[in-house]
């Protein structure tokens, strides 16, 4: 049923309320994340969209194209190669790089800003859905 070479993509603009929205419901409040004057002093100029909510666009790939409803998230590694500002338009990228099993597929997880260069890069391990008995 699922493959190698398997892909799907999701991607999403962040904007000044996604960044506000996430501090507020996770209390990441970092100044470089929400403050202009603070993060205009530092070596990006502006603020950051935080990493983790980027990587949050890799979730929603996994949980709604690839493999989708049902599927179950078991570990996720992370490396975040650029940073993400406001108005980036974001893209996420999962492909299943191996089928361990029929309970366990190897994903590589990636994001791309609107410039094509890679911001994030890591590995997935899921647990698809099983036909008709759920997870």
């Amino acid at each position: 049923m699922y493959k190698v070479g398997d892909s799907a993509e999701i991607t999403k603009i962040f904007t000044e309320e996604d960044v506000f929205l996430f501090a507020g419901i996770t209390g990441d409040r970092n100044p470089v994340h929400v403050s202009k004057e603070y993060a205009a002093a530092t070596r990006f100029g502006e603020r950051l969209v935080h990493g983790v909510l980027t990587a949050g666009l890799i979730s929603a790939v996994i949980g709604m194209k690839l493999p989708g409803a049902g599927c179950l998230y078991l570990s996720q590694t992370l490396n975040f190669l650029a940073p993400v500002k406001i108005g980036d338009e974001i893209t996420a990228r999962a492909e299943i790089v191996e089928v361990v099993s029929e309970k366990r597929l190897r994903l590589r997880t990636q994001c791309f800003n609107q410039r094509k260069e890679m911001v994030l890069d890591g590995e997935a391990m899921i647990s698809p859905p099983r036909p008709g008995r759920g997870n």
